[in-house]
């Protein structure tokens, strides 16, 4: 049986909004990411420069590096970096760019590897060849 102290913290876990000029703004009703509880929830990032809010559309790497960096920005507003994502999710909009999207993606990782899913979408905001979101743990 769970503590009744424990129900009554769970139902009044307080979320926070992450927000840094380093990444780029939402492009819709969402923030960039949120903390809730020992959590930090990214939304999906893809490849907008962070100043000019433009797409940069190019290679997959390309738009993975930027994807990553956006994500990063977005981890150091919450004092934490890659070491802490304990969960990854990748969107590509063809599936033969896995390779070519590691390649990128486990330069980030090189201290520790997240649980990851990949899977392959009919298509992705702004026509996004890549799409990452990252749950990591803070403290």
């Amino acid at each position: 049986m769970i503590p009744h102290t424990l129900l009554l913290k769970a139902r009044t876990m307080e979320k926070q909004a992450i927000h840094t000029e380093d990444a780029p703004a939402a492009i819709g009703p969402y923030q960039q990411a949120i903390r809730a509880g020992q959590f930090v929830f990214t939304s999906g990032q893809i490849a907008l420069d962070p100043k000019s809010g433009e797409f940069l559309s190019g290679e997959i790497e390309e738009e993975t590096e930027r994807t990553l960096e956006n994500i990063g920005a977005i981890l150091k507003a919450a004092g934490l970096g890659f070491e802490n994502v304990v969960k990854a999710n990748v969107y590509l909009a063809d599936m033969n760019h896995f390779a070519r999207m590691n390649g990128v993606y486990e330069k980030y990782f090189a201290t520790g590897k997240p649980a990851r899913a990949c899977v392959q979408v009919a298509a992705l905001p702004k026509g996004a060849k890549v799409e990452i979101d990252v749950i990591a743990q803070a403290g």
